[in-house]
C-alpha cells in the first residue's frame, strides 16, 4: 500500500493571521515625542529654579538694605523707652538717680525671652 506524501513542493502557507492594518504611528515615533515631550519639560523646570534663586537673592538683598533702616528704628524706639523711664523715675522720686557712673545712654545688655519654648 502507497504512503500518503506531501505534493512535491510542499502546501501552500496557512493564513493563521488576519491582515489587519497597524494602527497609530510607530512605537518610536511616540519614544521621540515622549522625549520631547520630557525636554522642553525639564527647561521649564530649570528656568523656573534659576528664577527662583533671582528672586531669593533678591529678597535677600532687600533684607539686607533694610537693616540700617530697622537698626535706626529700634534706637530710636530703646531711646524713646531710655528717657520715658528717667521721666517716670523723676515723677515718682523727685530726683533723677543713676545706676551708672555716666549719664550717656548704653543700649542694654538682656534679652527678653520667651517663657513657653515651642517647636
Amino acid at each position: 500500500m502507497p504512503q500518503d506524501l506531501p505534493p512535491t513542493g510542499g502546501y501552500e502557507p496557512i493564513q493563521y493571521k488576519r491582515n489587519i492594518p497597524a494602527r497609530g504611528f510607530r512605537p518610536s515615533y511616540y519614544l521621540f515625542a515622549m522625549g520631547g515631550i520630557m525636554v522642553y519639560g525639564f527647561y521649564k523646570v530649570g528656568k523656573g529654579i534659576r528664577e527662583q534663586n533671582e528672586l531669593a537673592r533678591e529678597k535677600m538683598w532687600s533684607r539686607i538694605h533694610l537693616i540700617p533702616l530697622l537698626q535706626a528704628e529700634e534706637d530710636r524706639d530703646l531711646v524713646r523707652r531710655h528717657f520715658a523711664d528717667q521721666a517716670r523715675e523723676k515723677a515718682l522720686l523727685g530726683t533723677e538717680t543713676s545706676a551708672y557712673n555716666g549719664d550717656r545712654f548704653v543700649r542694654p545688655t538682656f534679652a527678653v525671652s520667651p517663657q513657653q519654648v515651642t517647636k
